[in-house]
């Protein structure tokens, strides 16, 4: 059991985001459930086994993200694991998708992972060994989508897959700063699962997609850091 160690994990009311907290909170951390709707992140906290605690978190707010760091300064003084898994999704052809609904995206799945990790590395420095998780998907591969026999090829469009993309070069960039300390930046896949986002449309469940964003945010110290992996392996960029 990793006692007294703590983990913030963003977007964590429902779905994968909730199953990750689950998770982290069987394996003995103290878990804070980030969600935009305080009530909400609550009672997603009431119904994980463990410790875990709500925490109001906008991703896209800098006055929430702000508030949320003061908060863990505040009521427990750490912060070792960041799992970055608040995300949206907006689905149409390239051709007709809106700016706006593409800057809604990046505004949550790249700025706001940006804001909030930026935000959190003051804290995770102090950490014995931190950890930064962000969850992304194959969509944002560009060797995947631009392979023929990828049969989600085309799906990600201009506005969720590209903000995939763009979060996979920003786990590169942490990782790449962070090199010389204990900080471990990773990204991860959590597979084709059935959420609100896609409209349970997919296979996997909530628990097997968050097997290997727990697997990252547990990283031993000889674990890697500025990789992209699901279950089956290392993912290419």
């Amino acid at each position: 059991m990793l006692e007294n160690k703590v983990a913030l994990v963003t977007g964590a009311n429902k779905g994968i985001g909730h199953a990750i907290a689950s998770a982290l909170a069987a394996h003995g951390l103290t878990v804070l459930v980030g969600a935009r709707d305080a009530t909400r992140g609550e009672a997603a906290a009431q119904r994980i086994t463990g410790d875990a605690r709500g925490w109001p978190l906008d991703v896209t707010r800098t006055d929430s993200i702000a508030a949320a760091v003061s908060r863990i300064q505040r009521e427990l003084g750490r912060l070792d694991v960041l799992v970055n898994n608040a995300g949206i999704a907006t689905f149409g052809t390239a051709s007709t998708t809106s700016l706006d609904d593409v800057r809604a995206v990046f505004e949550t799945n790249v700025f706001g992972v940006i804001a909030v990790t930026q935000a959190m590395l003051p804290l995770l420095r102090a950490a014995p060994a931190g950890r930064i998780v962000n969850v992304s998907t194959r969509l944002g591969s560009l060797t995947a989508i631009t392979d023929p026999a990828f049969p989600m090829r085309g799906i990600g469009g201009v506005a969720y897959g590209p903000s995939k993309s763009a979060l996979n070069a920003i786990t590169v960039a942490f990782a790449q700063e962070l090199a010389d300390t204990k900080i471990k930046v990773n990204a991860a896949c959590p597979g084709h699962t059935a959420t609100d986002l896609n409209g349970h449309s997919g296979q996997r469940t909530v628990d097997e997609a968050a097997k290997q964003p727990v697997r990252l945010a547990l990283l031993g110290d000889d674990g890697p850091t500025g990789t992209f992996s699901n279950d089956a392996g290392t993912i290419p960029w």
